[in-house]
């Protein structure tokens, strides 16, 4: 058995490298951005690659890649089936809908004049969100007709940049007043400087444009649940949302143990990750008025470290839990050496 693995440091990759040279796993190194990484391949069992919605290369043809292989044999994490829908909050619409997954409701137009209709008669406040966006970058709440009008022009107009810096400041600047460190004094500065030194490729991720996406505001959420389904396991966070605000993801502020979960959410996250044959999946559930659980949005990738490592167990697909170490980039590595 031979794993290819493509290297990106901070990503998963970095304790997947590491599994292998511990437990002596055929492994090699490659860089999927080659031209030949086909040949490359052609004598490995299978591909592990982390790659990010913020490359534009691999936005460019990961989803490519990706299925070419499977069409040669070869297993790879994440699968399409797995990561298709990656950072697509259109495409994940669509997916939660055929599937009757409890989806918070959403709305999708593509011609402007359908849009503004829908706005005129449509309730507020709604949730307003790019297609693409992590840790709440992309989203926004508009609170009236005249704001959504304002979102629906630009967005069939000069639209809207996939990373905007200066609301990476702001982010950096909510970081500081939450921290009050040294290390957030750091990123705050280091965001000052992409206001004159862009990160290299952000340049190159496309405007988003030519569509608008809605969804409904469910108030009264003071956290939203980060539920992942790694094979038979579930290991969940609860993420407060910010202060004087309500967005959760990204906030840093965090709960963890079993009692703080509804066995429902677990059980849906299981269900859906075995419709959609997802190797991993991470569904951020929030609750509505009667506090059934309603999907967010979804995802095959998350942060890597403490974050997730600081859960106390999982459940297993029965909803029995277990009190034991959660190591997410080790179940995923030894669920696909398994596979193989």
């Amino acid at each position: 058995m031979k794993i290819a693995i493509h290297e990106r440091k901070g990503s998963f990759s970095d304790r997947w490298i590491e599994y292998c040279k511990k437990h002596e796993i055929c492994h090699r190194i490659v860089n999927c951005y080659d031209s030949d990484i086909i040949d490359q391949l052609k004598d490995c069992d299978g591909l592990m690659w982390h790659w990010s919605h913020a490359d534009y290369r691999s936005q460019n043809y990961a989803r490519q890649l990706i299925y070419s292989l499977e069409l040669m044999g070869k297993k790879v994490f994440p699968s399409f089936s797995t990561c298709w829908h990656f950072d697509d909050k259109l495409g994940q619409k669509y997916l939660l809908e055929s599937i009757g997954a409890p989806l918070v409701p959403s709305y999708a137009f593509y011609d402007k004049s359908d849009a503004l209709r829908w706005a005129q008669d449509t309730d507020y406040p709604k949730v307003f969100k790019l297609r693409g966006g992590a840790g709440s970058s992309n989203v926004s709440l508009v609170q009236n007709y005249k704001e959504a009008k304002g979102k629906i022009d630009k967005a069939f107009n000069k639209g809207f940049k996939a990373y905007d810096p200066l609301k990476g400041v702001r982010e950096r600047m909510w970081r500081l007043r939450r921290d009050k460190n040294a290390k957030a004094v750091f990123h705050l500065l280091k965001g000052f400087a992409r206001l004159a030194i862009p990160v290299k490729g952000m340049n190159l991720l496309p405007d988003q444009k030519g569509y608008v996406y809605f969804q409904d505001f469910i108030a009264n959420n003071a956290f939203d649940d980060r539920v992942i389904v790694i094979g038979g396991r579930a290991f969940a966070v609860r993420r407060m949302v910010r202060f004087n605000d309500f967005r959760a993801s990204g906030s840093g502020i965090k709960e963890y143990g079993p009692q703080c979960f509804p066995l429902q959410s677990i059980k849906t996250a299981f269900n859906i990750a075995k419709i959609v044959e997802s190797q991993s999946l991470a569904l951020d559930f929030i609750y509505d008025q009667s506090r059934t659980s309603r999907v967010v949005e979804l995802s095959y990738a998350f942060i890597t470290g403490a974050f997730y490592d600081d859960c106390p167990g999982y459940w297993d697909s029965d909803l029995n839990w277990h009190e034991a170490p959660v190591d997410p980039q080790r179940f995923i590595i030894e669920d696909f050496i398994e596979s193989i």
